[in-house]
């Protein structure tokens, strides 16, 4: 995969440290604001990035690469992601995909028309923990609580106080817990049981934008209350409780570090099954394997996953 990235704040940053673990992966070029453009060029040096660009049409026209990974600010997806695939290229794009369900649908459609892969760059998805949960389920079903607790007091909240308007807390920019925190609950949520009955989200709104929040959804005889903070920190869990046992996993939605399940006929199990200590791996790593294989089928099983999870999204906002 020969990648180009659309962006150089953290989420990159982040991305760039595990580059050297994937060697099936060519990082042709970036995209950088006029502002940041010599920290970019430090990064270009630092992972061998083999080009820098300021102007986005530049670098769809002049960029060798087959792959765009759109990693902006949450209000500029869509477009970035449309015209990408509209000038022929793949696209990874960060969670969440869009902010409104007709923009992913929009972007399916193109992909489609292409002939082209379009992937949610949503980790969890992605982990071997989440594979091994998918196993236990049945194991300790029928389910009755899952409870989920993301909780992260973010770098950009204390200027927020101040009077700031940081884009991770600008609701016109798709700011706020629920698209930045509480989406990777919903994903796990939706992964592991599928689309609920009902959906709701009870936000804690500070200037307009939901600092936190909380989303309950019904599936019947199964209650799922997901939480996600920006406003404060707090211990981050997965619960996942059934009649024949539960599923716990100590940490964040995103990474899912490590786990355990305690069946109901006294069996223990640990769940230590990510294949690397970083959250991103696994997601790239398969990525690229799609996008070498042009793996359409993978592709759609995904989308459909996506689709799901803005569905209910749009669904829980209401």
């Amino acid at each position: 995969m020969k990648l180009g990235i659309a962006g150089a704040g953290m989420i990159v940053k982040d991305f760039l440290t595990i580059t050297p673990d994937l060697p099936q992966i060519e990082l042709s070029a970036i995209l950088s604001s006029e502002r940041s453009l010599a920290k970019t060029k430090e990064l270009q040096a630092e992972y061998g990035i083999g080009a820098v660009f300021t102007d986005y049409q530049d670098f769809l026209r002049a960029g060798d690469f087959d792959t765009v990974y759109v990693a902006l600010p949450n209000h500029l997806h869509f477009q970035y992601a449309y015209d990408a695939l509209d000038a022929g290229k793949h696209v990874i794009c960060e969670k969440p995909f869009t902010l409104h369900l007709h923009e992913l649908e929009t972007l399916h459609n193109l992909a489609k028309k292409k002939d082209l892969l379009l992937f949610e760059a949503i980790t969890n998805q992605y982990l071997g923990n989440f594979r091994r949960m998918q196993d236990f389920i049945e194991k300790i079903a029928p389910i009755h609580m899952v409870s989920c607790n993301y909780s992260q007091y973010s770098s950009r909240y204390d200027a927020f106080k101040q009077g700031e308007l940081p884009l991770a807390f600008d609701p016109a920019a798709g700011g706020g817990a629920l698209m930045d925190i509480n989406i990777y609950n919903l994903h796990l949520v939706v992964g592991l049981l599928g689309t609920p009955r009902i959906a709701r989200y009870f936000p804690n709104y500070q200037r307009a934008v939901d600092t936190s929040g909380v989303i309950v959804m019904d599936y019947g005889q199964a209650k799922a209350v997901c939480v996600g903070s920006k406003d404060m920190d707090g211990e981050s869990y997965v619960r996942i409780q059934g009649e024949n046992g539960e599923l716990m996993i100590n940490g964040p939605t995103n990474s899912l570090p490590l786990g355990s399940v305690k069946l109901s006929n006294g069996e223990q199990h640990v769940l230590k099954q990510n294949v690397h200590p970083h959250r991103m791996y696994e997601e790239f790593q398969r990525f690229a394997k799609a996008i070498d294989q042009h793996d359409v089928v993978f592709a759609n099983q995904q989308m459909r996953h996506s689709l799901e999870v803005m569905s209910v999204l749009e669904k829980a906002r209401i």
